[in-house]
């Protein structure tokens, strides 16, 4: 196949390289913004702004093509990979809407609302720009340095089109990287998004030393709120007890290479946003997605208190501790009213 990745941050890097080394001979070309880290990289074989220590694989190509022309760039590609943070994903998009090959992002989160709508899931927002692309999504539970090193990982690739799932499957399965095809694209882009900002609360919980009992608790809550703004959303119950629900929710709430973990950690620790962001190198999703899951949840009559929780903290209307008190504070209620009773 002839892949085309869209975007040299970490998770992109680490997909080009595993598909450049499948034992069918992929031909996979690496797309950054930047030329001149395009440039160090080709010379080093590194990524060493986002995998700095990683080498990459000498069959992987590499180009800095301007954005412009990037439809022609990509004319002749089996598959082409948008690997850019959920904020540039719309821009990809437009630039993409003629693309004859299928199309998958990587980004999990949700666009930044505007001052007249919400913001959109990655899929809603093509719908709106690109609406005649073969789409779908690659997620799951997944650090991209381990991914970079070969180590074992699940993926799952969603989209209501076979000839997508298909492509991604050829892709990026292989003896160390498994991928499973799931038609139920709302429900893996629903579970990508909310466990960003489900494991800044975990994050907080372990920061503020709460203990395991609480983490469990935590993570197993948050999980039905999760399954809760899925299923008002249109998703299949049982996606959320898969690799893109359950299994993305407890690596990004517990691995300490999550961003979005670590936000959670260095609030808990006293340190501001701003701080907890920057200290990062990388984009938190769920910082920008927290917003957007909450309003989208009030809107269609969803509860998501952890959710609510975490952007009361992030907007500094509650502390650390208050956040905890508000979610430990609520009214006694039956386990099954909280998520059983809507599926």
């Amino acid at each position: 196949m002839k892949i085309v990745v869209i975007g040299a941050g970490a998770w992109g890097t680490a997909l080009a390289a595993s598909a450049s080394v499948q034992p069918c001979g992929h031909d996979v070309t690496l797309w950054a913004r930047d030329p001149e880290q395009m440039a160090l990289m080709q010379a080093q074989h590194e990524n060493w702004r986002y995998l700095g220590g990683v080498p990459l694989p000498e069959a992987l190509h590499f180009s800095s093509v301007p954005l412009a022309p990037l439809p022609a760039f990509v004319r002749g590609a089996d598959l082409v990979v948008i690997a850019t943070p959920m904020g540039a994903l719309r821009q990809m998009l437009v630039a993409l809407k003629s693309c004859a090959a299928p199309v998958a992002w990587l980004c999990k989160g949700f666009e930044a609302p505007s001052l007249d709508a919400f913001g959109l899931l990655a899929h809603e927002i093509q719908g709106q720009v690109a609406p005649d692309l073969v789409a779908g999504v690659l997620s799951g539970p997944s650090f991209a340095l381990e991914v970079a090193r070969g180590q074992p990982t699940a993926l799952v690739a969603a989209s209501t089109h076979e000839s997508v799932r298909q492509a991604l499957v050829s892709a990026f399965h292989g003896p160390t990287l498994r991928v499973y095809a799931n038609d139920d694209l709302v429900g893996v882009e629903v579970g990508g998004a909310v466990k960003n900002v489900l494991a800044i609360a975990t994050g907080l919980c372990d920061g503020l030393q709460l203990g395991l009992n609480a983490r469990a608790a935590l993570i197993t809550r948050g999980l039905a709120e999760m399954t809760r703004l899925g299923l008002a959303l249109g998703a299949q119950p049982a996606t959320f007890m898969g690799l893109s629900g359950l299994g993305d929710l407890v690596l990004t709430a517990t691995g300490d290479l999550s961003r979005n973990r670590q936000v959670g950690l260095a609030l808990a620790h006293g340190k501001t946003l701003e701080q907890a962001t920057q200290a990062l190198g990388h984009v938190a999703e769920g910082v920008y997605s927290a917003r957007t899951v909450v309003q989208r949840a009030a809107h269609l009559g969803v509860d998501m208190p952890i959710s609510q929780a975490v952007v009361a903290l992030l907007d500094g209307q509650l502390t650390p501790v208050q956040a905890v008190a508000a979610l430990m504070g609520r009214e006694p209620a039956s386990e099954k009213s909280g998520l059983g009773a809507r599926i």
